[in-house]
């Protein structure tokens, strides 16, 4: 990945995992283990994806990466709704879900930025 200036959407993904893992944090000083695992590796996998979307081989690898990381996404905001909506959970900060939508957008135009400049003329 090239270190000469920030690129807004590993930063993103990766201050995202940050909170993620305070919140397993959590999860786990209540004892809710199997939550805290399958978030904090769903969650982690978006911007593990994304980095390594940056060094793809092709666009087509680059798409690929950036479709695992947008799918991982999808399967966190879902992790993240759940612990929301159970009383079960400690609510989850707003800022997670703000700024997962936010991945989510910036992660949907990339891929059909970077779809539509692969398509013959």
């Amino acid at each position: 990945m090239r270190k000469d200036k920030e690129n807004m959407i590993v930063k993103k993904t990766f201050d995202f995992s940050l909170e993620i893992i305070e919140y397993s944090v959590k999860l786990r000083a209540l004892k809710k283990y199997e939550m805290a695992s399958q978030l904090f590796r769903s969650r982690t996998s978006i911007g593990a994806n994304t980095w390594e979307a940056q060094n793809g081989e092709s666009k087509a690898d680059f798409i690929h990466k950036f479709k695992l990381a947008a799918k991982e996404a999808d399967e966190t905001s879902y992790w993240i709704e759940l612990c929301k909506a159970s009383e079960h959970y400690p609510n989850p900060k707003p800022i997670l879900f703000t700024e997962l939508n936010l991945i989510i957008l910036i992660s949907s135009k990339i891929l059909g930025t970077t779809k539509r400049s692969t398509l013959p003329n």
